[in-house]
Formats: C-alpha cells, structure tokens, sequence
C-alpha cells in the first residue's frame, strides 16, 4: 500500500508513519511545521521514520499549491493535518483555523478527486460534540461544538461528507476523544502534567478535576486508523474512536502520581470557554465496522507516557 499521512510530524501522525512503515507500507508524510510548537520536537518525532527508505517527506503547507503529485498514485490518504487546540482558537488567531482546518482540507479534497482512486481518512475530533447532549455520545447526536476550534473540525468533517455525495470519493471521519501517550503536544494536559511533576511543580488544572474525560491512548488511535484503510466502511461514515473508559481529570491526576510515587500537588486556574465538562464515546459503530476495540487503559497509557517524558527530560 501506498500511503500519504498529513501532519505526519505531529502526535498522531507520527505514530501512525512509524506503524505503517513498519507494515511495509510506502508511506508520503507530510508537514509544513506550523508553530503551534517547536519544530525541534516535530523533527525529533519523525527521527525513526526518516531512517526507513520507504518513507518520503515532503515539507508542504496543504493550504497552498497543487497537491496532486502528492496524491497520486496513493491508496490511502490519512489527512491528520490541522490546526489544534480549543483555548488558542478564540480572537485572532481563528483566521488559522479556518485556513489549516477548513481550506486545506478542502484542497486536499479536491486535489482527491482530481486524482481518483484513494480512500480518505479524516481525523476529526469530540469537539464537534460540544456539551454532549447524552453520555457516551453516538454518532448520531447533533453536533454542537463550543469552540472555534470544534467549528472548524466539523466545518472540515461536512466537507469531506459533501465530497462523498457529490463526487463519489471513498471517505470516512473518526472522531479521536482526548488522545495522549507519548510525543503528546506539549500543551495538552497530560505532557504538561508531566513536565510539572518533573520539576516538582504544582500541576495547573484549569477547573475543579471533575470533568470527565474518555482519554484514549495513541496505539488504539493508530490501530483504527490502519483498520480504517482498508475495512468495507460506507463512503461518508463518521465513527468515533474512544477509550472506552471515561475518568475524571482528579483520577487521572491521582493515577499519574502512583507512577511518579508521591502525591502531586494542584495549583488550580478557571475552566476556559470552550472547554465542555464530559465526553464520553460509543465506539459500538467503530467496533462494528473497523474491529475497533481499545487494549490499553489509562494507567498502562500514563506509564509509557511517564516512561516517554523521563526520557526526553535531558534532550534540548
């Protein structure tokens, strides 16, 4: 199989490449190091991949050019590329997401359907939900997304579902709950949480601890994506992919001081707009139409993300 793999620098993207590689799959990974973080840590994410000469990198912002030669000839086009984060996408900095959510994805749709023969697969995310109206939360629950960011995922989601009935393009959305592990961004809690325990720090929980989280690790996030090459799914099928097993903020916090062995202290910040209180995912369609079933739980998760952030502390 031949792949491409948007973002492939990125948490997700970069797992997913290694994995497919490893397969023995011809992997096109692109990325164009936007600056939501560091681009050291992008380029250490992809040091395994680069050593495969299976892999091709392409440096390549979606959102401009032609993308044709990169689709071509693909069986597989993973479009894991975006702009990321609830809290950054409010004021100004919205224009980013529209251009790299929403714009991009669209280019890459057309340059899709201009190239036939590949099947999309699109990473969005539990934010199109909102304040979910029901717990777990099926597909077919309206989406209502508080956030900017959470608009632009689904804005990107209807797109590729448009492209699927209006020109025939083999395609599918998974929607990702809460994803850590290692090489998470080092915005999101959990690589945050670490770094403070690193430095015996009080942790910044924004909130009283008590929103739930359904915390899915980033194996069984990849292991739906490779189900999803391939599976007999209906063109325009949304599936969530989940962990199965939502936990409290407080919980997590708890179990990842067991693996650090002492107690960790928690500085307390407001809960920002946008962020909902509960998410909680019904994978039963996932599982139906991709196998999909979760194998790693939260602890086992938060021990290789402990054991992966020990291992960075040195690096620069």
């Amino acid at each position: 199989m031949r792949a491409l793999v948007t973002g492939c620098a990125g948490f997700i993207g970069s797992h997913l490449t290694e994995h497919l590689l490893g397969d023995g799959h011809d992997v096109v990974g692109v990325d164009c190091f936007n600056a939501n973080y560091a681009r050291a840590d992008k380029l250490r994410n992809l040091e395994r991949a680069r050593a495969w000469d299976s892999f091709t990198f392409v440096p390549v912002d979606l959102a401009q050019g032609d993308l044709g030669d990169l689709v071509e000839g693909c069986d597989v086009v993973y479009h894991l590329a975006a702009e990321p984060g609830v809290r950054t996408s409010w004021g100004s900095g919205f224009d980013r997401y529209v251009r790299n959510n929403v714009t991009a994805t669209q280019l890459l749709l057309e340059a899709v359907r201009a190239h036939p023969g590949a099947r999309v697969v699109y990473g969005s995310s539990s934010s199109v939900y909102g304040q979910a109206a029901t717990l777990p939360t099926r597909e077919d629950v309206v989406p209502a997304p508080v956030s900017p960011y959470g608009v632009t995922k689904l804005a990107a989601e209807h797109l590729v579902g448009s492209y699927a009935a209006s020109f025939g393009l083999d395609v599918l959305s998974l929607r990702f709950f809460s994803v850590f592990g290692p090489r998470q961004r080092p915005d999101m809690a959990f690589t945050a949480f670490c770094r403070a325990a690193l430095a015996e720090r009080p942790l910044a929980v924004l909130g009283d601890g008590g929103q739930t989280r359904d915390f899915t690790y980033v194996g069984d996030v990849v292991e739906a994506l490779r189900q999803a090459a391939t599976a007999p799914v209906p063109s325009g099928s949304v599936l969530n992919v989940g962990g199965g097993a939502p936990t409290t903020l407080g919980g997590a916090i708890d179990v990842l001081g067991d693996l650090v062995g002492r107690p960790l202290a928690v500085a307390r910040g407001e809960q920002p707009p946008g962020d909902v209180r509960h998410t909680a995912a019904d994978v039963g369609r996932a599982r139906e139409l991709l196998g999909y079933r979760p194998t790693t739980d939260l602890r086992a998760g938060l021990q290789q993300q402990w054991a992966w952030a020990l291992s960075s502390a040195d690096r620069p």
